[in-house]
């Protein structure tokens, strides 16, 4: 139903119209394309504190930008430049998002249109506190109350003009028209959804973009119901909140629905409409779309629970290393006491092959929860994607078959737990895209790119490309387009964070490659990952071997505040040929090495309580007594204490004796 033919005078519309674009929670302002003020509200003025006088038709744009230039809202600096600079980049009439921080602490979010024909609008969203927003909003209900009296006056008063003055009829007439359709393209074209239903639950009005938001075409909204417009999905979201709007209650809600196959979510404000009589006449919908503020708030959530995994990884790691150090060292003590003791090894073998793969177990939490120390380094492509495709097919239902196809000695200098990280988030994705069952092929080959190294936007040069296929549902050009954005996903909300493969496509940049997707719906997906080849590390340090370099071995000090660990260490050095005595804490240790002479070698845990950790240990020895020989130990060694230990040996707990040897080694060719 047309608004004009609705409403008993144009000018009456007009007004309406402008009243309910002040009853708005956010500003709004529009220029020309001579950069004039055509249109604005209340709360634009109220939000960015412009005095009321500023605001009128035609004044320039240039006069706000020199308001705030000169209250210093733009910083130090040349005044004239700042004003030139945005109104220059007004002129552009480009879309914008961003938001400003107001000298009085809020937030505000502004959002700019162009206009068909020039031009451009902007709105201001105080997106600080919703609560002072829905308080402040109730405020200035009140005094647009106020306003549409004052304008009754008015309007009663310019009704007598014109009767008074028929002359002048015909060109007051063609204004109110001019103006009338001047206010529907701008509620055409504002971000918000603008609606207004009788007390029927009618639609009279709805512009483009509530249409557009629930899939009908422009115009089709007015005349029809709430609950066949929304569906009765939304509609039993929004029935009691429209119940109250047509009691006379100012409400504001979130609800969510499904659209184009994913679920969006909208907040609404619904402003009662009240006549003199105190009868509730329908009410005024405003409404925008909340959904990527939604998935941010989901996002963040996303990475607080990983922060805390790794904070609950990093102390879990530092006390299962420790046990399995007991367990470790204790099963190999016992099968070297008795090596040919073949029930004895029947029982022990296995035993410590679980506790290793318990060691690696933990190796892949912290790298998963980001809590292992990462660096680039050659790796085996083939074997790495043979040892994680195990992993992968205990990810993957029975329904999917994974094959793969693994060159042998092609290296790439990457590292080893990012490339595993977004190989299995290729395969989780590829798992996602396969409800019903498929297959996913793994694959690596050496390739030479040279014309299609633009594609995966790096220098031409020898390359290991990886594949990961699978005959999934695929993506459409929409969506192919935007896979690497971040906090992008086409999974249902809560269920992906969007940023798995922004991460792989991070990592694969950082590497020096690059990463290629192709897909067609119905035609499953190819990721195609580029990484520099490289040639594989060699140790050039002479071998080491296993026995103490000095018959009987030097006096060592082990410091190890955990009894069991402190055992099994104590009885890998005497196996060695070193005579030991022990410290449980740092404190205790520095007064031994005061006043035992004949110690020579330190073995430290890092981690001990006491006030005085092995950091703290190692340094006052290096000041105090540099002539001893330090060797630290660590069940959980982050960054710091890497970082920390310097050029000092660092032994990674759990370890065998062998391990110890070979460290205690390296001392002796520091030393020597």
């Amino acid at each position: 139903m047309d608004i004009a033919a609705a409403s008993p005078d144009p000018d009456q519309t007009n007004k309406m119209l402008q009243a309910g674009l002040d009853l708005l929670d956010q500003g709004l302002t529009v220029f020309d394309a001579d950069l004039r003020l055509i249109a604005w509200n209340a709360p634009f003025l109220h939000l960015l504190d412009f005095p009321a006088e500023m605001a009128y038709v035609g004044a320039p744009f240039a006069s706000f930008i020199r308001f705030n230039a000169e209250r210093g809202e733009y910083g130090p600096g040349d005044k004239e430049s700042q004003i030139a600079e945005r109104v220059a980049a007004a002129a552009s009439f480009a879309p914008h998002l961003s938001e400003r921080q107001r000298p009085n602490g809020r937030v505000l979010l502004l959002r700019g249109e162009p206009l068909p024909h020039k031009g451009f609008v902007t709105l201001y969203s105080d997106i600080t506190e919703q609560r002072y927003i829905e308080n402040l909003a109730e405020h200035q209900n009140i005094q647009l109350e106020e306003r549409v009296r004052r304008r009754t006056a008015q309007l009663e008063n310019a009704n007598a003009n014109l009767t008074r003055a028929n002359s002048e009829n015909t060109r007051i007439a063609a204004a109110l028209r001019r103006s009338e359709e001047r206010l529907r393209l701008i509620n055409d074209t504002i971000p918000i959804l603008i609606g207004y239903v009788d007390k029927e639950e009618v639609y009279q009005y709805a512009n483009k973009g509530y249409a557009d938001w629930y899939g009908h075409p422009e115009g089709a909204v007015t005349g029809r119901a709430v609950r066949q417009i929304t569906g009765e999905q939304v509609y039993a979201q929004v029935r009691d909140p429209v119940k109250k709007a047509l009691s006379g209650q100012r409400v504001s809600y979130e609800y969510q629905m499904e659209r184009q196959g994913q679920t969006v979510f909208a907040h609404s404000t619904l402003v009662p409409e009240i006549n003199l009589e105190g009868e509730t006449l329908g009410f005024f919908v405003f409404s925008h779309d909340i959904t990527e503020q939604k998935r941010m708030q989901a996002a963040l959530v996303q990475a607080q629970k990983m922060e805390a995994i790794g904070q609950l990884t990093g102390g879990l790691a530092h006390d299962f290393n420790n046990l399995l150090t007991v367990v470790i060292g204790n099963l190999a003590a016992l099968q070297d006491h008795h090596p040919q003791d073949a029930a004895l090894n029947e029982f022990v073998e296995p035993a410590l092959q679980s506790a290793r793969r318990g060691v690696q177990l933990i190796k892949r939490l912290l790298t998963f929860s980001r809590q292992q120390p990462l660096e680039p380094q050659a790796v085996d492509i083939g074997r790495l994607i043979a040892s994680l495709s195990k992993l992968v097919r205990r990810s993957l239902p029975e329904s999917i078959a994974v094959s793969t196809d693994l060159p042998s000695a092609l290296y790439a200098l990457v590292d080893p737990g990012q490339l595993e990280s977004a190989l299995l988030n290729f395969a989780l994705n590829a798992r996602d895209a396969m409800p019903a069952g498929g297959s996913l092929h793994i694959a690596a080959r050496p390739l030479e790119l040279s014309t299609d190294a633009a594609a995966f936007d790096v220098a031409p040069g020898a390359y290991a490309m990886i594949e990961v296929v699978d005959n999934g549902c695929g993506m459409d050009a929409a969506t192919l387009a935007r896979i690497f954005e971040p906090f992008f996903t086409t999974k249902r909300f809560g269920l992906g964070s969007g940023l798995g493969l922004s991460m792989a496509y991070g990592f694969a940049k950082q590497s020096g490659g690059g990463v290629v997707i192709q897909s067609q719906p119905g035609q499953g997906t190819t990721v195609l990952m580029a990484l520099p080849l490289t040639h594989p590390e060699h140790d050039d340090e002479a071998p080491l071997d296993d026995t103490p370099l000095v018959l009987g071995g030097e006096l060592v000090l082990l410091v190890e505040d955990e009894p069991n660990v402190r055992r099994v260490v104590r009885q890998q050095l005497i196996d060695l040929g070193y005579p030991v005595i022990e410290a449980e804490n740092g404190a205790q240790a520095r007064e031994m090495i005061e006043n035992i002479p004949d110690i020579a070698i330190i073995v430290s845990d890092i981690i001990m309580p006491g006030g005085i950790n092995g950091r703290q240990l190692a340094d006052w020895v290096g000041q105090h007594h540099p002539q001893l020989s330090i060797l630290l130990m660590s069940g959980y060694a982050d960054e710091v204490d890497q970082s920390a230990a310097g050029d000092r040996p660092l032994l990674c707990k759990p370890f065998v004796r062998q391990d110890l040897a070979r460290a205690l080694q390296r001392i002796h060719r520091g030393s020597a």
